[in-house]
């Protein structure tokens, strides 16, 4: 019997288990899930005939190797940075990778060792990367064909909590790695517009904002996400005059979640002395210049900001706790670190609670002389805590692209993500039979 080997058993990991073990009957492989908790691994593969969890640390080599060497295929669902590691094994050893993150200067470098391996390293199958770049090359392709001129194309993606699960001001809650959220934006945003380079440093990225709006859905705010240059040649559309990807948040988020940034309270790197003894309070004032006015923290805040003590944006950085006198508790801690601690106790996803994946293509083009305009959208709701909608749309594609290589339908080598229309046919088809499905309108630009 194949083996499936899946790195990691974290959040997105349940509905990509679910999924691979609901076919690895029919498709004749076992799954291995391998996690630094086997608590972990052997909860979410339930007792199932055709599972075998482990436990594996990724940095313990023997382990490691013997792992990716009894696998068909693996999958990985480890950090980001922990890909390479993964990479460099399934080369060395002859096996293919896929994952859900984006594709690294470190990964890229592979290309030519994976080619000669008769390997495919393939990336950035999850939701965003992944549902994002096949949806919209369906729709490139597709207009292609029809002879139209490209002119317009701009992404967001969102993982957001169901409207009728809001029960804070930010109207967010975790549904995947928190440190990925609170690390979110770091570095500078490159897109084009207009034919036009832009470019938004760390400090400017939660002020420039694109406000979205969806039909029965809502209005969102859109900030722009790493580097979206790169993926005019990916997608083939290197003559693009506009193309920009970005991340969706419920509207009034940006303008809170900025605070933190200019206070410095996102740093990764610096640490604090004695952190563990010192409260949120004390370390959120530690952070504002000691020159502000005031009498009480929330008072040198809004002075800081330059805001009212009683502003929607201050009742919301007040509801996250960061005003409470208790200790962190955290040692060597950096800020990023202890923000992180705070709101993974506030932004925890109650047991009747339900999560949402919001993703909108706006595409403009031009046919026959006529300016149009493709909103293309996909909103999903999670099932469950476990079952959630990111874990649906990160778990889902990945084991299909999994599955499809696996099956030998898919014969790319070398390091690649999923824009092929081999993979992303078959990849959305199955997802639309899901019921995880885009709705598109199209209407003509005056």
């Amino acid at each position: 019997m194949r083996n499936i080997l899946l790195l990691g058993a974290g959040r997105s990991s349940g509905a990509l288990i679910s999924y691979l073990l609901n076919h690895s009957q029919t498709d004749n492989y076992k799954l291995t899930v391998a996690d630094l908790s086997i608590e972990q691994a052997i909860l979410k593969t339930g007792n199932h005939p055709n599972a075998e969890p482990i436990a594996l640390d990724i940095n313990n080599t023997d382990e490691r190797l013997k792992a990716i060497e009894r696998a068909d295929i693996v999958v990985s669902l480890l950090p980001p940075a922990l890909h390479i590691i993964a990479a460099r094994d399934c080369i060395r050893l002859k096996k293919n990778l896929v994952t859900a993150s984006y594709i690294s200067p470190a990964i890229s470098e592979l290309n030519a060792e994976a080619e000669d391996a008769g390997v495919v390293i393939m990336n950035e199958c999850g939701l965003d990367p992944g549902i994002d770049h096949m949806s919209a090359m369906e729709i490139f392709h597709r207009l292609k064909n029809e002879g139209t001129k490209l002119i317009s194309f701009k992404s967001y993606t969102g993982g957001l909590v169901a409207p009728e699960y809001v029960d804070n001001p930010w109207g967010y809650k975790f549904t995947w790695n928190p440190k990925n959220v609170i690390l979110a934006g770091q570095g500078t945003a490159k897109y084009i517009e207009n034919g036009n380079y832009h470019y938004i440093p760390y400090n400017r990225i939660f002020k420039q904002l694109e406000l979205i709006h969806l039909e029965g859905t809502g209005t969102y705010e859109g900030y722009a996400n790493r580097d979206s240059l790169a993926y005019r040649k990916h997608y083939g559309i290197e003559t693009i005059p506009t193309l920009l990807r970005g991340t969706l948040r419920q509207e009034g988020f940006c303008s809170a979640w900025d605070v933190f940034v200019q206070l410095g309270l996102t740093d990764d790197h610096c640490i604090i002395e004695n952190s563990e003894s010192m409260t949120y309070r004390q370390v959120l004032e530690s952070f504002i210049p000691a020159s502000t006015k005031g009498n009480t923290t929330e008072e040198k805040l809004a002075s800081f900001l330059n805001i009212s003590a009683e502003s929607k944006v201050m009742s919301m950085i007040v509801s996250t706790g960061i005003f409470e006198d208790v200790k962190t508790g955290k040692s060597n801690a950096t800020a990023a670190e202890i923000l992180q601690q705070l709101l993974e106790r506030k932004w925890v996803l109650k047991k009747d609670d339900k999560d949402m994946i919001v993703m909108v293509h706006l595409i403009e083009y031009i046919h026959h002389g006529e300016r149009k305009k493709i909103t293309s959208s996909l909103v999903v709701k999670g099932d469950d805590q476990t079952i959630t909608a990111m874990a649906k749309t990160v778990g889902y594609p990945l084991a299909i692209v999994a599955r499809l290589i696996l099956n030998n339908k898919v014969h790319l080598k070398g390091v690649h993500l999923p824009v092929q229309p081999d993979i992303y046919i078959p990849v959305l088809k199955e997802l639309s039979d899901m019921g995880i499905t885009f709705q598109e309108k199209e209407s003509s630009i005056n």
